[in-house]
């Protein structure tokens, strides 16, 4: 990633991860990621938002190098995770005279993981203002987007957002600003299923602080630039609301052909009534794909076997990733299948704590499904039909 100017005395200085696979050793990264850094020049002083993860740091020194950066007086830290904190103790060493610049929970974070010295801080309480000269920067504490920790930065006589992971895009381009709108979209979305969703009640009060601010430009920490803010706030939007799409979106796996046969039967039963279904067979599945279905599904079904006595491990795998992901589904159910006994059933609903919706009778089979089984698999797809049409998901 080389210099890219976004406007006059401001640049993004960070670096392109074109080939890393994995976030947090979770998460694909089907596009790689970037960590966008941005330098900021006033009449009087100059400061570096964010850095990148360590293993980019020399492409960030190279970029300040090119813009022939001597002095660095602020270094603002929006958020303590590696990618955008991880290269602040070298950046110190290099430019010893900046301040990190964050507010009080964050600077706890930055001591306890980086061992950032205490007296390299000033510490800004939220809608704090800071003068660089000609330019002023606010300070807008928004926790939980995704660390409790988290602040924005807002360039007043730019309407110019520096958001942090709020707004980002796993996706490593080229691209300084949105460009292909279908394809930074579908990054986005992807982002906010993995990262944003749990969070969603907190991203619901942050989007409406955010309404009452002009902004012109949001440039978040990953992913290219927004220069048309609408794009992104109104999907957000979309995303954090309490309404859900009439989809059923189902995660299975089988062993020996009896839950498939069970999970495939199901499937095809809605899609002849017109219902939007989506299954995805967990032993190939890009969780990343399946997060984001998540995100508007109304109704999940959890296709199982029964090993030994408990779930197939892939399904309590995605189960557990469901429960952390906290997505607004409104109703939930199983469908299985057992040899000799087990409480595979209740196991899976045990793992669904944060779930608040209706839990639907369960479809569980002895062995290899019976004609009664598979009707009974119709019923369910029915009662899903059913709740749909009440809540006009569906017509």
């Amino acid at each position: 990633m080389a210099v890219k100017k976004l406007m006059d005395n401001i640049y993004e200085v960070g670096a392109e991860h074109h080939e890393r696979e994995l976030f947090d050793e979770l998460i694909p990264l089907p596009d790689g990621t970037s960590y966008n850094a941005f330098l900021v020049q006033g009449s009087e002083k100059t400061v570096l938002l964010d850095t990148v993860d360590p293993s980019k740091e020399e492409r960030l020194f190279k970029n300040l190098d090119r813009l022939g950066v001597e002095k660095i007086d602020y270094l603002v830290s929006h958020h303590a995770e590696q990618d955008h904190s991880g290269s602040i103790p070298s950046v110190l060493e290099e430019y010893p005279d900046a301040e990190v610049v964050t507010n009080s929970k964050c600077k706890d974070m930055l001591i306890d993981h980086l061992q950032v010295p205490e007296d390299k801080f000033k510490v800004v309480e939220s809608e704090e203002e800071l003068s660089l000269g000609d330019k002023t920067l606010k300070f807008i504490d928004m926790p939980w987007v995704h660390w409790p920790e988290t602040l924005v930065t807002y360039l007043k006589e730019k309407n110019l957002l520096f958001s942090c992971d709020f707004f980002g895009s796993h996706l490593a381009t080229s691209n300084l600003f949105v460009q292909d709108r279908r394809k930074v979209y579908l990054s986005a979305k992807r982002y906010y299923a993995e990262i944003m969703m749990p969070f969603r009640s907190s991203i619901q009060g942050h989007l409406d602080k955010i309404d009452e601010m002009e902004i012109d430009i949001i440039a978040p920490s990953h992913g290219p630039i927004y220069g048309d803010p609408d794009f992104i706030l109104d999907a957000y939007k979309d995303w954090a609301s309490d309404g859900t799409k009439g989809e059923v979106l189902v995660p299975y796996i089988s062993m020996h052909g009896s839950t498939e046969k069970m999970v495939k039967h199901f499937v095809d039963y809605l899609s002849e009534k017109g219902v939007d279904v989506s299954p995805y067979y967990l032993s190939s599945t890009d969780l990343g794909q399946l997060a984001m279905s998540l995100v508007d599904a109304s109704t999940v079904v959890i296709g199982t076997p029964t090993v030994l006595v408990g779930p197939h491990p892939e399904a309590v795998y995605t189960t557990y990733l469901a429960n952390a992901l906290r997505p607004k589904t409104r109703y939930a159910s199983i469908i299985g299948s057992y040899g000799w006994g087990g409480r595979m059933p209740d196991q899976i609903k045990d793992m669904l704590g944060n779930f608040d919706g209706e839990f639907l009778e369960p479809v569980i089979s002895k062995g290899h499904p019976s004609k009664e089984d598979l009707e009974k698999v119709e019923e369910l797809a029915d009662d899903i039909i059913k709740k749909h049409r009440k809540d006009d998901l569906v017509k």
